[in-house]
């Protein structure tokens, strides 16, 4: 099992087109990931936003666009699980997140893969893969849910 890189699959029912409008909208991406962004996903975009889950509104999160391929990739990077106020994050190396989407037999398979927890500093490394290998594994459903109508708009 590695410690670098955690990634999670899922085929979803719905078109491409449809998932990746909820991947690369920040609005919607907000919306499934239980954020409030501002800004616009193109490569280079520094977006920031706050975090909408009960117990944790406190929280902001920075992303900064990498790639933006339409209906294929989109990737962005981030300090994974920054979530103890007066901790400087912007001091440590980010990680790499990329969706990745492929059209299969009934659906479109939805790949992410988080990657770079080995240079997240030792203190903090278990844990922040921890709470992002279960995060994802929430997350992947809640794109689904979103996509196919089962999950209300934030």
């Amino acid at each position: 099992m590695t410690t670098d890189r955690i990634e999670k699959r899922i085929i979803i029912q719905a078109s491409p087109s449809r998932i990746w409008q909820a991947l690369a909208n920040a609005e919607e991406f907000g919306a499934w990931f239980h954020m409030r962004l501002t800004g616009t996903f193109t490569p280079g975009a520094r977006i920031t936003g706050r975090i909408t889950e009960p117990g944790y509104e406190h929280l902001t999160v920075e992303m900064l666009v990498e790639r933006v391929d339409p209906e294929r990739l989109f990737s962005y990077r981030w300090h994974p699980y920054a979530v103890e106020s007066g901790v400087d994050y912007s001091i440590e190396q980010t990680t790499l997140v990329e969706f990745r989407l492929v059209e299969t037999p009934g659906g479109t398979e939805l790949t992410v893969v988080e990657s770079g927890f080995d240079q997240i500093p030792v203190a903090r490394r278990a844990e922040a893969f921890r709470m992002n290998d279960d995060g994802w594994t929430a997350q992947v459903q809640n794109v689904e849910c979103y996509v196919t109508g089962q999950l209300d708009a934030v």
